[in-house]
């Protein structure tokens, strides 16, 4: 890892093991949201990448609830775009779209506003952890409701 930036992120993020429950490595980003500039080179080395890997061609940056929300907007005011919010069921007003998920001790709901995003916007969603995937294809599920292309 020879990028000091990439360097200084390493740093500030924190592994606990057996967290939440044995056989999970549960990779803590506190101390990196505590310290700017850990902070600001997460957003600046996710902007890269996102620029070579999309070259432009995204429209708006979606974050998921909840740390998702800490990610979502700073990466889009790197980028110069929007940022559309995906929530937890009831948080949101307003017509929405909803998708349930199963969680590990039951099942939840993600909504959208149904006027978020238009057919065809390209989108990246944003979200600090993937542990099932649950989220990830509740969001998923929802952008497809609304047509939007994701990554």
């Amino acid at each position: 890892m020879a990028d000091p930036e990439l360097q200084l992120v390493a740093r500030r993020i924190r592994s606990f093991p057996d967290f939440p429950v044995p056989g999970v490595l549960f990779r803590d980003i506190s101390p990196l949201l505590k310290d700017p500039d850990s902070f600001r080179a997460s957003i600046q080395l996710l902007a890269s990448h996102l620029r070579k890997t999309h070259g432009g061609k995204i429209d708006y940056i979606v974050g998921l609830d909840s740390r998702g929300f800490l990610f979502g907007p700073s990466l889009a005011q790197e980028l110069g775009l929007g940022c559309v919010l995906i929530r937890k069921q009831g948080k949101l007003p307003g017509p929405t779209v909803s998708a349930s998920y199963t969680l590990e001790y039951g099942k939840a709901q993600l909504e959208i506003q149904r006027d978020a995003l238009e057919p065809g916007e390209k989108v990246v969603v944003v979200d600090d952890l993937l542990a099932t995937g649950g989220t990830m294809r509740a969001a998923c599920e929802l952008l497809g409701q609304l047509q939007a292309k994701y990554e």
